[in-house]
């Protein structure tokens, strides 16, 4: 039997961060890291591996290097049973590993609705954490094709134009009225869908998918809720994911009604001496309180940060208060971000709230090389100012951007305080200082308050 003081369950940025911030925390303490993987992806760049990266192997995660350096055990293998009330577990080669602290860092697995599962086609895919996988799919997606995406959030648009750079033709089929629709609001949306078909991407909208069509091991096409058909050489079905919450489950640990393992500010389970973090671990709106099914890399991190602080005791000041989905990306030189509610989720929520957009250039003079327009939106609170959401568009900058307007709005800053914000302003690096698109937003609330 081994014995270690803490076993962390999965090696991608949740587990990883844990290791690191937890071997720093409590230097004395033996860390030992399970994990199925050879080499782990960098989750958001996955997209990328299908047109702007060369292979999959410039998007690895780095981390045994660190494991050397800092005195942290891992092992590529699987963790099979597991004895909650012995602390052991039990790997697919054998070996029983005892532990005092077990942190579940399982991640998730690509949703496949059952009605699209009834028969396996070899070229209808998924997009998972899979190296091996993805590199056989990469491979099988050569330019040319006719290629469907089903599903319009973020890793369906992001892989859609990297395989339309790739010389494809490729259509995304979304249900809802636009894509990125549960994170932007309308004429964030539609801004994406201009700059999107425009790069030569199809888009077909309030559509479902009732069943691939095929024959023997392959597909040839998708039959859609209007009685047409949409012919593809490859189909790609890209509509979220689901927790790994098996090892959860086997244990009794607490799931909540999303499916996700119930989890305290300190990243605990319902069993004290077990930590979830990452995208199997449940989530809280920072500013609603209600579950959400947020899973993005940055969260993981934050949460593998708040265990690995917490493992073996606990600080009121090293907590998650609540998870602020802050989202970015980019179609072309174009970027996207999202944080908090957009204007539509919470009108829908019951809050009482004035948005306010101000348009104007990250750079000054306008005419410098590089400049692009950006686009800030808030929604702030009308009773107490309070920021709870905000979107940009723009250039490459919207990415730090809308992580300022992130921790603005978990640090609950209202729209006169960020009126009077002292900022540095330099020609090819911001924008005016008396044209600032941040500022100008909050303006015009205030103007309105």
């Amino acid at each position: 039997m081994k014995n270690t003081d803490v076993l962390i369950i999965g090696g991608s940025v949740a587990g990883h961060t844990t290791a690191v911030t937890g071997k720093a925390t409590y230097p004395e303490k033996d860390f030992l890291l399970i994990r199925k993987e050879e080499k782990v992806m960098v989750p958001c760049g996955i997209p990328y591996i299908f047109g702007s990266l060369e292979s999959s192997n410039q998007n690895i995660l780095p981390g045994d290097a660190m494991y050397e350096k800092l005195g942290i055990r891992y092992e590529i293998g699987e963790v099979t049973d597991l004895y909650q009330h012995k602390k052991t577990c039990i790997t697919s080669d054998g070996q029983e590993i005892h532990y005092k602290k077990l942190v579940l860092a399982t991640g998730s697995l690509p949703k496949v609705p059952k009605f699209l599962n009834r028969v396996k086609y070899k070229n209808v895919h998924v997009i998972p954490k899979d190296k091996e996988y993805l590199d056989d799919l990469v491979d099988q997606l050569n330019g040319g094709k006719r290629i469907a995406v089903v599903g319009g959030g973020f890793i369906g648009v992001e892989i859609a134009d990297e395989l339309n750079k790739k010389g494809n033709d490729v259509t995304i089929i979304e249900i809802l009225p636009h894509i990125l629709s549960l994170s932007f609001d309308e004429e964030f949306t539609m801004e994406a869908e201009q700059i999107i078909t425009d790069r030569g991407v199809g888009i077909m909208k309030k559509t479902q998918v009732k069943e691939i069509l095929g024959h023997g091991d392959k597909a040839d096409g998708l039959l859609l809720n209007n009685g047409s058909e949409l012919k593809a050489d490859n189909i790609i079905l890209s509509m979220g994911y689901h927790p790994n919450t098996s090892l959860a489950k086997s244990v009794g640990l607490k799931i909540n009604e999303n499916g996700f393992i119930e989890v305290d500010e300190y990243m605990r389970t319902s069993d004290s001496d077990i930590f979830a973090v990452g995208d199997s671990a449940e989530k809280r709106d920072f500013v609603t309180r209600k579950p959400t099914g947020v899973m993005l890399a940055s969260t993981a991190c934050a949460e593998g940060r708040t265990a690995g602080l917490n493992l073996f005791k606990l600080c009121a000041l090293k907590t998650l208060n609540g998870t602020i989905a802050i989202y970015s990306t980019a179609i072309g030189e174009h970027g996207f971000g999202t944080a908090g509610l957009t204007e539509a989720k919470a009108n829908k929520e019951g809050f009482d709230i004035i948005a306010g957009t101000f348009s104007g250039m990250d750079k000054h003079p306008e005419k410098l090389p590089g400049t692009n327009h950006q686009t800030v939106k808030l929604i702030v609170s009308r009773d107490s100012g309070v920021i709870v959401g905000g979107e940009v568009l723009g250039g490459p900058s919207v990415g730090e951007l809308i992580n300022l307007i992130g921790f603005i709005i978990q640090t609950k800053t209202n729209v006169h305080s960020l009126l009077t914000a002292q900022i540095g302003t330099q020609p090819m690096l911001t924008a005016s200082p008396n044209a600032y698109p941040l500022i100008k937003a909050a303006e015009i609330i205030s103007e309105q308050l």
